[in-house]
């Protein structure tokens, strides 16, 4: 059994940067488990193949999870990528930092180091931002963030001046001094190719002689002497292998795939182990708990002047977007369709901004069910606008159904379990109603295709919500950070209480989900969790 300073476990988001940090000086032998495959693939580097890798079972889990409650008992859509660069290979790469307020609050529960001021300057270390080194952001680190305020769809700037015309003020940088008001997103992207967490760390690190990284590598268990982590065991090609960690082993599995190792090893809620065959290693019912993640819920327009439906549509539009693509690396194929939103405060005395806005200047109303078919929108020219309450106050869980490491975990969001969560969704879904009636949307609206003219009073919006809202797919919380082990997995340096040698560094770790798309955070917390590591190796 060969030995590693480091074993890290998943190259996602955080496991790429782990990787790559922990690497960086030479010092430290590391073994990075992946089990998806490369990422070199077409679908994954060019950015509007998201669309393709939403339903691949070669790059994604494609979770789903139990009946909800709140939604009606339907089961929604949990994609996890499943490939190097985890989810950040095959999502929308909306690049969106939170606020200034999330981070304070992870700090006063508990967390020194944390706050605001501390993750700025990770944020800014690991930018190679178009907008260029300034107080706000960063140049010349790994991920490149691209501005695409000039290549977005015409529509797109309708729906910013609506947002101007229903109050809100114009921000031109939604990673600025702040995130409030209406504008483009930043996305992260570099010369019209995808910049997954694996492009920005993994493909420079990749050739060095103290990182191994192994893909379609299937971690099944922690191994252990006593209490203290030792090593993995896990498969690959039909073999089963294992790998020791002479240092730490680091869970990078992200907010279903580290709870669910964890209880699979026997960390974890003993009633729910003990009931599978499993023997417990440490007991800590928080394993798993504390999950939170954002819904999305939206409007759809038929829209009275062209959207990009009628450049994705027809096969003389996907020729020509391709041909544009190969040829400039720009075009609608090199970005995401979630182009212009925004932050808003839904009620008078919010503290802080607490939906946030998607506008997306394209539609696929007639798709089957639970498809993104943005390279098969409908047939007319079409556009949603969308919101997304920003802290949600619900909360879920993972657990492990069943002793097999190949079977999913039980995913149990809970939404709008709380009555100040469907309320912030009423006030969004009448928000939406407002921006619709501004003259700059109003003027390119041809109908309201859902929720529909008929649907107006607040009960009504209530149930549709509950009927067609979704996860847009920024799951966390799940091994939360805390001081005390009591409702907490990991303390403020990530390792896990009451284990030794054992950290968990992803987006299970967040006390609280933060305001806006995670990939970004998920990135920072990876960087952060590096920091610490080698402090303590120091």
């Amino acid at each position: 059994m060969q030995v590693y300073d480091f074993v890290v476990v998943g190259a996602g988001s955080a496991g790429c940067a782990v990787a790559a940090r922990l690497t960086e000086s030479g010092r430290f032998s590391v073994l990075l488990l992946e089990a998806g495959p490369s990422d070199k693939h077409l679908w994954i580097q060019m950015p509007i193949g998201y669309g393709k890798t939403y339903y691949h079972p070669g790059f994604n889990w494609m979770y789903r999870s139990e009946p909800i409650p709140g939604l009606n008992d339907r089961s929604v859509y949990a994609p996890r990528g499943k490939v190097l660069g985890g989810s950040s290979s095959i999502n929308a790469m909306v690049y969106s930092r939170g606020q200034a307020s999330d981070f304070d609050d992870w700090a006063a529960a508990g967390n020194p180091g944390w706050g605001w001021k501390d993750v700025l300057p990770i944020y800014r270390r690991m930018e190679n931002h178009a907008l260029g080194a300034s107080e706000w952001h960063g140049a010349g680190g790994p991920l490149h963030v691209t501005d695409i305020t000039k290549d977005v769809h015409p529509l797109t700037h309708a729906f910013v001046a609506a947002g101007q015309q229903a109050g809100l003020t114009f921000n031109p940088d939604l990673n600025g001094a702040t995130l409030e008001g209406v504008g483009y997103y930043q996305i992260t992207t570099k010369g019209g190719l995808r910049m997954s967490a694996a492009r920005a760390y993994l493909w420079a690190a990749r050739n060095r002689q103290n990182l191994r990284i192994e893909t379609g590598a299937m971690v099944s268990k922690l191994m252990f002497e006593g209490k203290r982590a030792i090593g993995v065991a896990y498969t690959q090609g039909g073999r089963h292998l294992t790998a020791k960690a002479g240092r730490e082993v680091i869970l990078c599995g992200g907010a279903f795939n580290s709870p669910q190792l964890l209880q699979l090893s026997g960390i974890g809620a003993p009633d729910l182990l003990q009931g599978l065959g499993i023997s417990v290693v440490h007991a800590n019912d928080a394993v798993g708990a504390n999950m939170q993640d954002h819904l999305c819920y939206d409007h759809a327009f038929r829209a009275s002047k062209p959207s990009l439906n009628e450049e994705l549509l027809p096969l003389w539009g996907k020729f020509r977007a391709g041909l544009q693509y190969v040829l400039t690396r720009r075009g609608p194929l090199s970005l995401s369709v979630n182009q212009g939103g925004g932050y808003i405060r839904s009620r008078d005395g919010s503290a802080h901004p607490d939906i946030q806005l998607y506008f997306s200047p394209l539609s696929y109303e007639r798709a089957p069910p639970g498809v993104r078919a943005l390279m098969q929108p409908d047939p007319f020219p079409g556009f949603y606008t969308s919101i997304s309450p920003c802290r949600p106050t619900s909360r879920g869980s993972v657990n492990i159904r069943s002793a097999d490491p190949l079977a999913p975990p039980a995913i149990a969001p809970n939404f709008m379990a709380t009555n100040e969560d469907v309320d912030t969704l009423l006030l969004g879904a009448k928000f939406l109603r407002r921006l619709s009636a501004t003259p700059a949307l109003r003027g390119i609206i041809d109908a309201e295709l859902k929720p529909g003219p008929t649907c107006q009073s607040d009960d009504d919006l209530i149930d549709d919500v509950r009927s067609k809202a979704y996860s847009v797919f920024h799951p966390c919380g799940t091994c939360r950070m805390g001081p005390e082990e009591s409702g907490n997995v990991v303390d403020p340096t990530l390792r896990v209480h009451g284990i030794a040698g054992l950290r968990v560094i992803d987006a299970s770790i967040f006390p609280f989900v933060t305001s806006g798309n995670i990939n970004a955070p998920c990135i920072m917390v990876g960087e952060k969790g590096a920091d610490l590591i080698l402090r303590d190796a120091a």
